[in-house]
């Protein structure tokens, strides 16, 4: 297959603790874009930076089939079993793989700020687009993170200027406070 034939495929990676209007815009807009066929959901047990989940992964399932529904073009999968590793190196070496596909890792700038702190960076990197979705309080640090001063930056996209202002740790914090 011609490089110019394969598939674009999205893939936003994470604990989603709980999935946020935020995470629907961004793949929306990215679908838009980049000209994606589809976006994943990659939903993980446990974020290896953070404590453990406000709430169990069924229910963080449920809830983000409950947000994606009547997207076709977003599915949500849970990979770990399967890969047998947590690491988002692992998942787009395998989704390349069985997809024959150009990948767009999706983020916010607040994960790009510890991007160097993940197995297998680099190799990421390298093998997939990273857009990065910029966030109130986040952007500035984020563009001057060790990735953005160490790599060659031809692979990180950034989206700015987007009226997003929502986190899953504002909204478990809401939830634990009662607010």
């Amino acid at each position: 297959m011609a490089k110019n034939n394969l598939k674009n495929i999205g893939i936003l990676g994470g604990s989603f603790d709980p999935p946020h209007k935020g995470h629907l815009f961004i793949s929306r807009k990215s679908l838009r874009l980049f000209k994606l066929e589809k976006i994943i959901w990659a939903i993980t047990k446990k974020n290896p930076f953070k404590k453990k989940p406000l709430f169990t992964l069924n229910k963080r399932k449920k809830m983000c089939l409950k947000m994606i529904q009547g997207n076709q073009k977003i599915c949500l999968r849970h990979y770990e079993h399967k890969l047998q590793s947590k690491t988002s190196f692992s998942l787009v070496n395998y989704l390349k793989k069985i997809n024959k596909c150009r990948i767009f890792f999706i983020m916010g700038a607040d994960n790009l700020i510890n991007f160097h702190k993940w197995r297998n960076y680099k190799e990421l990197l390298k093998i997939s687009k990273i857009i990065v979705f910029s966030r109130k309080g986040f952007n500035t640090k984020a563009k001057k993170s060790v990735i953005m001063k160490t790599l060659n930056k031809k692979n990180i996209i950034f989206i700015n200027n987007l009226k997003i202002n929502i986190s899953s740790t504002h909204l478990r914090n809401k939830i634990i406070n009662g607010s």
